[in-house]
């Protein structure tokens, strides 16, 4: 009987995820992984989630034990507190400092989820480990989920081909309903449980109280970019992203406002009015960090610059130095620090970090 280490994150899609591993006849062995300390971090101050005591990810293992012991499988726990704080925490803070919109949930799965598990699941025989995340693996390539408002192939871009390799995910092919319909069945404790939302691992947090016990909160003017006139103040540049319209503390105008660009030199946060402004379109980016996953080399396929964006045509340039010149039809704000990710067809392939958006061949000055 092979055996498999399956990551129980006290949600219902790893619940199903193991259920349904049992169902086909592997040994199923969960394991939680303890990533981050909010009592050394001191960081309960601004969380909704807590009370009664006891933080959210203590409830999340509770309820991870619950559903190991009710399927019949053991559950062990490991800490890796500290390598999520160098590996992705960190990287967090860097990218907020420089001004950029990080997504850590990528750099989680990339460091965490799918090298230090990974690790430790060896170390417990695992011949395979599983998630419960909404991807698929068909003839060892990454693939999108069947229920595409749910796939997390994004997330799962950094990942390189040793990294997926043995991998299994149970839910890839079925929908979200039909989980929670046999979380149900099964009188799981997460089956009416919300989806979990905020920062990978760290969770729902009030993310501006949360940020200020990591980075100094330096206010600054909010500029209108056709005028150059002075319309506001705003609370830091870390809090804002490309094409965010709320939280903007404007008067006087009626029009949608929209973040366009920062000038951190200046500590400037430029905005745009109306929807069809031009400042948020641009048609080519450089991304960095460049992953893929398979030998696919592709001049020509489609992306997603955020999670849950429409696929984009692309038209793919190699450059020096790993990087990538993605060049598509006036997209609305693609914004540094986010993930390009790439597909073909429903294979995702990989992708890269923005580093530099671009239009008509030229870098837009009022983005970082």
């Amino acid at each position: 009987m092979k055996k498999v280490v399956i990551g129980m994150s006290g949600g219902v899609d790893s619940s199903v995820a193991a259920i349904i591993l049992k169902k086909q006849g592997y040994e199923v062995i969960g394991l939680f992984m303890r990533n981050w300390d909010s009592s050394i971090n001191g960081d309960f101050l601004g969380n909704p989630n807590i009370n009664d005591n006891i933080c959210p990810q203590e409830q999340d293992y509770n309820d991870a034990l619950a559903v190991c012991e009710k399927i019949g499988i053991p559950l062990h726990r490991i800490d890796f507190s500290k390598e999520y704080w160098d590996y992705v925490f960190m990287y967090f803070l860097d990218e907020l400092k420089k001004g950029r919109t990080p997504n850590p949930d990528i750099m989680c799965n990339k460091y965490i989820k799918f090298d230090y598990f990974i690790k430790e699941a060896e170390k417990l025989g695992a011949d395979y480990i599983a998630t419960g995340h909404y991807a698929r693996m068909i003839n060892n390539q990454l693939c999108r989920a069947i229920d595409e408002n749910k796939d997390q192939t994004y997330f799962l871009s950094q990942l390189n081909a040793n990294q997926l390799k043995n991998v299994l995910f149970p839910i890839g092919d079925i929908e979200k309903s039909e989980v929670r319909k046999i979380a149900n069945e099964y009188n799981l404790i997460t089956a009416t449980k919300k989806d979990s939302t905020g920062i990978c691992f760290i969770g729902e947090r009030n993310f501006k109280q949360f940020l200020k016990n990591y980075l100094p909160n330096i206010p600054g003017k909010i500029i209108n970019i056709d005028t150059n006139e002075v319309v506001g103040d705003h609370i830091g540049l870390m809090y804002y992203t490309i094409g965010q319209r709320k939280g903007l503390d404007i008067g006087g105008t009626k029009d949608k406002t929209f973040v366009v660009g920062k000038d951190l030199e200046k500590n400037i946060l430029y905005i745009a009015l109306g929807e069809d402004n031009k400042y948020l379109v641009s048609d080519s980016c450089i991304i960095d960090s460049v992953n893929f996953n398979c030998d696919l080399r592709p001049t020509k396929a489609t992306a997603k610059f955020r999670y849950r964006q429409k696929d984009n045509d692309i038209e793919i340039e190699y450059l020096e130095n790993n990087e990538l010149l993605i060049k598509y039809n006036n997209v609305k704000s693609v914004t540094p620090g986010q993930a390009c990710v790439i597909y073909v067809d429903d294979k995702c392939i990989g992708g890269g970090i923005i580093k530099e958006v671009r239009k008509n061949n030229e870098k837009l000055w009022y983005l970082l």
